[in-house]
């Protein structure tokens, strides 16, 4: 048996795309094996998780994102315009798309031109309530962990959202698991570290759920960084996010909008 796959980027946020629009490649119960397996960088493709695209009952798409550790996760900003590419490349969708996710419908927008590809992703509502993170307590969150200041936000995942002077003096890796597990999130979190550099600009770095490390990108870590500056009242409604792996437009006069490229790195075959 041979396995066609494709390898997306959402700056630098990688996946590998495995095209079940036609018929089920990988069964179910081999979904999560499949990703530990390929995602390693190692011995397998290297991946920060592996999309599964199929076709939905209600909308043009369906979206399952299995990650390195083999959880699904609920979302991911980065992902749906990976696979918002492929499938435009494939001939599933033209022009604009409803991709369903486990965390509801999301409508994406694409523009292409030559090898360029830039999608506009209609992200869920920025959720603030503690029960909709979800996180214990009630209210909005905002909680001292370690030495942090913790504000947290639902935008398809839980994502918590910490302000720092400069991002780049932070130890990510030694300070952001403890966030991540923190008993305050029964579904855990993924964890940003945000620097406001301008107006209406910040700089983040992510610490993602399920990946179990940082990550170059993170759609909607950046969709929560903007969503809790705003709130904060540092930026206005547009705002300028700068990850480790480019930068990413984010809208927010009425919900949450993301705007970023997309981009296929190479096609293969798996021999299973």
């Amino acid at each position: 048996m041979e396995i066609p796959f494709a390898k997306l980027h959402g700056n630098g946020n990688d996946f590998i795309v495995i095209d079940e629009f036609n018929k089920l490649v990988i069964p179910d119960d081999m979904k999560g094996q499949f990703a530990a397996i390929y995602c390693d960088r190692r011995f397998g493709i290297g991946a920060d998780g592996v999309i599964y695209l199929s076709k939905s009952a209600k909308y043009d798409l369906k979206m399952r994102l299995l990650q390195p550790d083999e959880s699904e996760a609920e979302m991911c900003g980065n992902g749906v315009r990976c696979l918002a590419k492929f499938a435009s490349d494939a001939g599933y969708v033209k022009g604009s798309c409803t991709i369903e996710t486990l965390a509801g419908p999301v409508i994406v927008a694409m523009e292409t031109g030559g090898e360029d590809f830039l999608a506009t992703v209609t992200m869920t509502d920025p959720l603030f309530d503690r029960k909709d993170i979800p996180a214990t307590g009630s209210g909005e969150y905002r909680e001292h962990i370690g030495d942090f200041d913790v504000y947290a936000v639902n935008t398809g995942v839980p994502h918590a959202v910490i302000m720092v002077d400069a991002v780049d003096t932070v130890d990510v890796a030694a300070v952001a698991p403890a966030i991540r597990r923190h008993a305050s999130f029964p579904n855990g979190a993924n964890v940003n570290f945000v620097e406001k550099t301008g107006e209406n600009s910040i700089r983040i770095r992510t610490f993602e759920r399920g990946v179990e490390e940082e990550t170059l990108s993170c759609g909607t870590g950046a969709t929560a960084a903007a969503a809790i500056v705003h709130k904060l009242g540092y930026t206005g409604d547009v705002v300028e996010v700068e990850t480790r792996g480019g930068p990413l437009t984010i809208f927010l006069k009425h919900g949450a909008k993301m705007q970023g490229p997309a981009t296929t790195v190479f096609t293969g075959i798996i021999p299973f």
